[in-house]
């Protein structure tokens, strides 16, 4: 699991039939550093990530990707990269280089 900051939202106008009631969100990656100062910086690179949860635009968010970030469809098949699995409301965290 990644941590990152939802920066925006994306809308469709056509969804696989599995999404349909699935929000995307352009969500920017927090790095180490970031995350230990809670200076509200990603420091990544941005990406779409499916999101059942609804969190709002600059919240801090922990996503997952690859063949997990489909799990919450199984038994049907979804195409998704990552998925939005928690809304972070409290965090505590230390990081020296």
């Amino acid at each position: 699991m990644r941590f990152g900051i939802v920066r925006g939202r994306v809308v469709l106008s056509r969804v696989a039939e599995p999404l349909e009631d699935t929000r995307f969100l352009v969500v920017e990656p927090m790095t180490a550093e970031n995350l230990a100062e809670r200076n509200g910086r990603g420091g990544g690179r941005e990406l779409i990530v499916a999101d059942q949860l609804g969190p709002r635009v600059g919240q801090l968010i922990g996503f997952v990707e690859g063949r997990e970030a489909a799990n919450p469809w199984y038994p049907a098949r979804a195409v998704v990269d990552a998925y939005c699995s928690l809304v972070v409301e409290e965090f505590d965290y230390s990081w020296k280089a």
